[in-house]
């Protein structure tokens, strides 16, 4: 699952029984939001706030870039773990809204994303599995953070009142972390099918399954290229004997341990694999600069506590490292809209002193 090592921060996105709630209409007299920009973050302009409470995440642009998808635990929108909502920028921009649930109500979801012709998205569920939220990993006291990875997962597509139309996956396992090419052909995933967490692709209705990843590891948290022609994404690739014991031991139980983790590339078909970061802890949640030849991506390699998380841009060949968020100890999952001209993301700033987690959008400026 495309989900977070924030260790001490520690959000997990899920999702339990719970009916459609409707999109409500903004009205005309509210004015927009603040601007939260910050002088120290000049890549980041008319800064905007876009969800209050709970832990919102994995918020993805449409192809025509009006509208978010993203996976909440929103208690106040009546789910108990994350489900699966989406809405309208501008709308959200200017005002508090309560966005449209796509996903069942039931099991867990993570990780959707819009389809291509805009009327349709993606998404993970363990809905088949069990209609009840999966039980939360508790690790030991000083043990290290734990993601699950349950076995209930699969991809779906539904249309935009929430209607699954198509089931794309039925391996035994773990199928989720399911992103588009911005071609519109192409689906990469994550699956354990193979035994352990390995990238694969499918054409957009979910044939021609192809095995793209195939050492050690968990590869997950995948995005095509502008172009479609490379992937990127993370992987934590155990090297020891104790660490791989260790990564079989965890994976033998559903778990993975995330605290060790850097951004890879590869062409489409995995072929030419580059490491592209060496810094270290937990890098994570890349996505492609729209020019093609830069990445964004989460780390904590600079933190002394571990928990601290910001955005960074490096270029393909693992250059020219430059920090792109400095407030709050939590920023992650960037996407940038298919014009380049704006960014989303996961932040912990300004929410109070509490641990809620909101989406944020602004103008992107080279």
């Amino acid at each position: 699952m495309k989900l977070f090592p924030f260790l001490a921060v520690a959000l997990v996105f899920s999702a339990c029984t719970q009916t459609k709630q409707p999109a409500q209409d903004t009205p005309e007299e509210v004015v927009s939001k603040p601007d939260l920009a910050d002088s120290t973050e000049p890549h980041l302009m008319n800064l905007h706030q876009l969800t209050y409470g709970g832990d919102n995440a994995e918020a993805y642009f449409s192809f025509n870039n009006r509208n978010l998808v993203f996976q909440s635990n929103n208690k106040e929108w009546g789910v108990e773990c994350d489900q699966i909502f989406m809405f309208n920028i501008e709308t959200a921009e200017r005002d508090t809204v309560k966005p449209t649930m796509l996903s069942t109500g039931f099991g867990r979801t993570t990780c959707s994303y819009f389809m291509p012709d805009g009327g349709h998205i993606l998404y993970g569920s363990t809905h088949l599995a069990d209609s009840n939220c999966p039980p939360e990993v508790h690790p030991e006291p000083g043990g290290p953070y734990l993601w699950s990875i349950y076995e209930g997962y699969d991809i779906f597509v539904a249309d935009l009142e929430g209607n699954i139309t198509q089931q794309l996956t039925n391996e035994p396992g773990y199928d989720a972390e399911a992103t588009v090419s911005p071609k519109g052909d192409k689906i990469v995933f994550t699956s354990t099918r193979s035994g352990d967490l390995e990238l694969y692709t499918m054409n957009i209705d979910g044939s021609n399954v192809k095995q793209i990843t195939n050492q050690l590891g968990y590869d997950g948290g995948a995005f095509f290229s502008p172009d479609g022609s490379k992937l990127v994404f993370r992987s934590s690739r155990p090297k020891t004997e104790e660490e791989i014991k260790t990564y079989k031991d965890y994976l033998a139980r559903g778990l993975v341990a995330p605290t060790n983790m850097e951004i890879y590339t590869c062409n489409a078909d995995g072929s030419d694999l580059k490491q592209i970061t060496h810094l270290g802890k937990a890098n994570w949640a890349p996505f492609y600069h729209p020019g093609g030849k830069k990445i964004i991506f989460s780390s904590n390699h600079f933190s002394d506590r571990g928990y601290e998380f910001n955005l960074f841009m490096i270029n393909e060949d693992g250059t020219g490292l430059e920090q792109i968020t400095t407030q709050s100890n939590f920023n992650a999952f960037p996407m940038f809209s298919y014009d380049g001209k704006k960014i989303v993301f996961s932040s912990n700033r300004n929410n109070n002193g509490t641990r809620e987690t909101n989406m944020f959008i602004a103008d992107w400026v080279e």
